[in-house]
Order: structure tokens, then sequence, then C-alpha cells
């Protein structure tokens, strides 16, 4: 294990776990991985290598659980991605020694938007194509090679609905569901991840210059926080509040989140079954 502090100065609240917290979801998640290959008589996985925390830290378990034959990584750049980004994504599959192809999706997008112009400058619309597009391209490799698809999706993304619906979430499984931010980045450097990625700064990359942080109007920190002790925990908006040192503005802004992004995380629906 690293030295490396992953609190920020200021955050509200400590969510991290111990040396042997972090080994028992090192265990448990790659062991999450195997049996789920396993059980789909795959042989292996694809994951979209992006440069960022969560990628990053899914691809080191994963190789960790399937070995480097196991992991296929995809690097698929467009206009909108920071070269160094993209340098650090195959960095990162180079220092796993894993195959990896990088693939230019600005074509593909390019070809998308052709079709319907007037939506051409829509930044959020175009921004969603490229990244459903990376879920097509994933979902290509690993149909032909025989292999599932790894999200890399946390806690904090998946109860605010940070993702691209059937795009970043069009995936087989999330290994790393179930940690906070905080929790990604302090597993990561526990797994031996250099200290530069697991401090980045989050982004989604969906567009030049954006960042998660300024899009979801929090900090990691208090996003953790927030739905660590009120949404999925007990306290009351106004003990939140007082326990944490936050704006109400800020625990009304996470429930807001996480209410409006109810639909992303359940099945398509149907109507009601009728009872003829």
């Amino acid at each position: 294990m690293t030295d490396i502090d992953v609190l920020s100065e200021g955050a509200p609240l400590d969510l991290r776990l111990s040396d042997a917290e972090l080994d028992a979801h090192r265990d448990h998640i790659t062991s999450f991985i195997r049996d789920t290959v396993d059980a789909a008589g795959a042989d292996g996985a694809v994951l979209g290598l992006s440069g960022g925390i969560d990628s990053t830290l899914t691809a080191f378990l994963a190789v960790e659980a399937l070995g480097e034959d196991g992991l296929h990584g995809l690097v698929m750049p467009s206009v909108a991605n920071a070269e160094d980004m993209m340098s650090d994504a195959e960095g990162v599959a180079e220092m796993l020694g894993i195959e990896y192809d990088v693939v230019e999706i600005q074509p593909i997008a390019k070809k998308i938007f052709d079709t319907f112009p007037e939506a051409a400058n829509d930044r959020m619309a175009a921004g969603n194509v490229y990244v459903r597009t990376r879920g097509v391209l994933n979902y290509f490799v690993a149909n032909h090679e025989n292999r599932i698809v790894l999200g890399t999706g946390n806690r904090a993304e998946a109860m605010t609905g940070y993702f691209t619906k059937y795009g970043d979430q069009a995936v087989d499984c999330n290994p790393i569901g179930n940690l906070y931010k905080q929790q990604v980045r302090q597993l990561a450097a526990h797994v031996g991840v250099p200290e530069d990625l697991v401090m980045q700064t989050p982004s989604a990359e969906m567009w030049s210059g954006q960042t998660d942080e300024t899009e979801l109007g929090l900090t990691y920190d208090v996003l953790d926080a927030v739905l660590a002790l009120h949404v999925d925990g007990p306290l009351s908006k106004s003990a939140t509040v007082r326990h944490l040192d936050v704006t109400e503005a800020q625990v009304d802004r996470v429930v807001e989140l996480y209410e409006r992004s109810a639909h992303k995380r359940s099945m398509p629906p149907a109507p009601a079954e009728l009872d003829l």
C-alpha cells in the first residue's frame, strides 16, 4: 500500500476504509469479476480505458482477476479528449501488459452528426453520442472475442445518474459500483495505481474542458458525504447539514440528482399488468 492521502482538505466526512477492509474489497471485487466471466461462459473481458481513476482501478483489478490475457483494453479518443488523458490510458494498458487498441471515434460520431446536423451543436446530445459510440465498440469487440464488457461506474455516479444511459453504463457489470469516489481513490492507491492517476481531476470528457464536479455542481467529497449519511444513510436533511457543515442547498442538490435519475437505475418501464 502507498501513503497517498486521498482525503482532501476540508472534506466533510472521512469514508476511508481500513487496510483489512481494503483487502476484503479487493478480494471481493476480483472474485466477482472472475465469477461473472465464468457464469457468462466468456473468455475474458473488454474495458474502455479513459485514463481516469475509475477505469484505471477497474483495469488493475481485472488483470488481477483474469490475468493479462483476460483483459482487452480499448482507448477511444474523440476531439473532446485531452491528449494527456489518452496518453494515460495507453500508459495504463502498457503498465499492465494487456492487449489494447486505439480506435478514433470522431469519424464515427461525425457520420451520426451529419445525419441530423441540427443537433450537432447541442453539447450534451453530441457528448452522449461519443459515450454511446464507445459502448457500441466495446460490445462489438466483446461479442467477437467472447468476452464480457466491464463497466467503471462507482457508487456516487450510480446514485446521482452521472452516466450516459445506454452509453458508459451499457455494460455487463460494474466491479467498483459499491465504492464511493473517495474509496475508489483509496483502493486504487492500495493496489499500486500511480499517485498522479489516483489524484487526477475527474472528467467524463464529453466536451473539451468538462469536469465532473463542475457539471454536478458539487465536489465529490460533499457528494459522497451527503449520499452516505442522508440518501443511503438515516440522517434527516437538518441533521446532515449540522453533521457535515454543508448547506441545505447542497443536500437538496444531491437529493435532486438522486431522484431525477431514478429511471437510469431500473429497466425501462412497461405498463402495469391488466387484470382481465
